[in-house]
């Protein structure tokens, strides 16, 4: 048996070959794997309704996936991770059903990157009904292809609207070149959004070029960098979406390609307390599981205490698309809600 749960115990026993166990309970790289003693089992106490990551740890040093257990995960980058359910894991009712009959448009766009070098790819996601006589909120979308494909954000808001819960809006999903370098506190993302992404979608599709209908939405570095943009230019932008944002980061935390999201201190919060953006509407949340909880935590703290209009919720489970998926409802709510 590959793991069993019993109450709030997960007991995993190793394979062949496994010489230790990382996942969401180590950070996986974050804190050091739990050794394999001979071949007993590893049992550890995790959180009631907690939706768990793993992967064994071969002789060689590199994570695979546990053999004997078939429940992958959403990743849409590595494909060794497994999970297990402590008890139940909720799901918004949002995440569940048939799709609506009436269904968005999803329209791609690519060119020859300036700001960043490469080919660069959006794609731009109008609601049902989309007319072009009017003029929608739009949200820009930092890894576009993962909240497209594995977050179906675009799907989501097709349902919400189909159930009257939201407003509509536009949806540009813009992907990455290398995502430690544009999104690690970087301004000239703002030079790339506002140089290449806003002219081509601002000159085909009727959307809102002043801060009050312009928002960003992202997860990990994603959620930092639309935190840290939204939070500096009120000129710009009126909302921020981040899901388990990178707030542990500093602007001299890069070196080279690397950059520092365990050590660096939590520069943005101090930011944001000395410059309070009140002009943002702002949703946030994070995964228990994970290393970003406490300075989530601290960060939802902070805009309490400076009257920033906010939501925080907190999701069992890790730094990874399950928690991800599983909380952009609300956030979908809250941010476009009637």
């Amino acid at each position: 048996m590959a793991v069993s749960v019993s109450g709030t115990t997960a007991t995993f026993s190793p394979p062949p070959g496994a010489v230790a166990l990382t996942g969401d309970f180590t950070d996986w790289t974050k804190r050091p794997p739990i050794a394999v003693v001979g071949s007993q089992p590893i049992a550890l106490t995790l959180p009631r309704g907690a939706w768990v990551e793993y992967a064994w740890i071969g002789a060689d040093g590199k994570p695979f996936a546990d053999p004997d257990n078939p429940q992958r995960s959403l990743n849409p980058w590595w494909n060794y991770p497994r999970a297990l359910a402590v008890g139940e894991y909720c799901q918004h009712p949002l995440l569940g059903g048939e799709l609506p009959a009436a269904r968005g448009a999803a329209h791609r766009l690519s060119w020859e990157g300036g700001v960043f070098p490469g080919t660069r790819r959006a794609v731009v996601y109008t609601p049902p009904g989309y007319d072009p006589s009017q003029t929608y909120p739009v949200y820009y979308v930092q890894d576009g292809v993962a909240f497209y494909r594995t977050g179906k954000l675009g799907e989501l808001m097709d349902k919400a609207l189909a159930q009257e819960l939201i407003r509509p809006a536009v949806l540009v999903f813009v992907e990455p070149g290398e995502r430690n370098e544009e999104y690690y506190l970087n301004d000239r993302y703002l030079d790339f959004l506002a140089g290449e992404v806003w002219p081509r979608v601002e000159g085909e599709y009727s959307v809102a070029r002043t801060a009050a209908g312009r928002g960003l939405w992202g997860a990990s570095l994603g959620g930092l960098i639309g935190l840290y943009l939204g939070s500096r230019h009120p000129e710009l932008f009126g909302a921020v979406v981040s899901h388990s944002g990178a707030f542990i980061a500093h602007p001299d935390g890069r070196q080279g390609s690397a950059i520092n999201t365990t050590t660096a201190g939590e520069w943005l919060r101090a930011h944001l307390e000395a410059r309070p953006p009140r002009h943002l509407r702002v949703s946030l949340d994070t995964g228990t599981l994970e290393w970003l909880a406490a300075p989530n935590r601290r960060m939802a703290a902070a805009l309490m205490d400076a009257g920033i209009q906010h939501q925080y919720r907190e999701y069992q489970s890790g730094h990874n698309w399950v928690t991800w998926r599983g909380a952009l409802p609300e956030a979908l709510l809250y941010i476009q809600g009637q």
